[in-house]
C-alpha cells in the first residue's frame, strides 16, 4: 500500500470516529432538551428579540441584500427539479444509485424557542439552500465517478467524498483497471468502502 493509500485510509477512519462522535453530541444535546423541559422553554423565550425591534433595528444593509437574498430561491428550486429530472433520467440508465435527497435536509432549527419568526424563516432558507448544495454535490460527484474518475494534478479544495477513490492522474492502467469497479460501487447507495480496502493504487 502507497503512503497516499495509507493516509486516505487513516483518514477514513478518523471520520467515522468524528461521526460517532457527533451522533453520541446529537444524542446528549436532545436528552438535555427533553430533560430541560417547561423551564428550558421559558427560558429560550425570555430570550426571542420582539419582532417590531428586530426590524427597526436591523442594518441598513441587512434590509438592501435580503431581496438578493431570498431572490435566489428561484434559481434554487430551479436546480432541485433538475437534479430530480437528471436522477430519475441518467442514473436510472446508468445503472447508479440515486441519491436520497431527503437524507440532505433539516428543517428543525424553527423549533427553537428564542427564534423570533424571521429569524426562524432566515435558518429554515439557509437549511434549504445548503442541504440543496449538499444534495447537488452528491449528485455531481457520482456522475464524476461514473465518468471520469481520475484525481487532478492540480490542487483540490474540499474535494466531494468520492474523490479519495479517484486513480491517480496520468496512470492509464490504474484507470482502465479502476473505471469498471468504481462504477460498480455506485450500484449501491452506500458509503464508499474503505479506501484501505481494494482502493486504487
Amino acid at each position: 500500500m502507497s503512503r497516499f493509500d495509507e493516509l486516505r485510509a487513516r483518514m477514513w477512519e478518523l471520520e467515522q470516529e468524528l461521526e460517532l462522535e457527533a451522533e453520541r453530541l446529537r444524542a446528549e444535546c436532545a436528552q438535555r432538551l427533553a430533560d430541560g423541559g417547561e423551564r428550558l422553554r421559558s427560558g429560550h423565550k425570555a430570550m426571542r428579540q420582539r419582532l417590531l425591534p428586530y426590524l427597526l433595528g436591523a442594518r441598513p444593509a441587512h434590509v438592501l441584500t435580503a431581496p438578493v437574498i431570498y431572490g435566489l430561491i428561484v434559481p434554487l428550486a430551479l436546480l432541485d427539479l433538475a437534479l430530480t429530472v437528471y436522477q430519475q433520467v441518467c442514473f436510472r440508465a446508468w445503472g447508479i444509485e440515486r441519491v436520497r435527497r431527503r437524507e440532505f435536509f433539516a428543517f428543525d432549527r424553527h423549533r427553537l424557542g428564542y427564534l423570533n419568526l424571521i429569524e426562524k424563516l432566515n435558518c429554515d432558507y439557509c437549511a434549504y439552500a445548503n442541504g440543496l448544495i449538499a444534495y447537488a454535490r452528491e449528485v455531481a460527484g457520482r456522475t464524476e465517478q461514473y465518468w471520469c474518475p481520475v484525481r487532478h494534478a492540480a490542487r483540490m479544495s474540499a474535494p466531494h467524498r468520492h474523490y479519495r477513490q479517484f486513480v491517480p492522474y496520468g496512470d492509464a492502467e490504474a484507470y482502465r483497471r479502476e473505471l469498471p469497479i468504481l462504477r460498480r460501487r455506485l450500484r449501491g447507495d452506500r458509503p464508499p468502502p474503505d479506501p484501505g480496502q481494494d482502493g486504487p493504487t
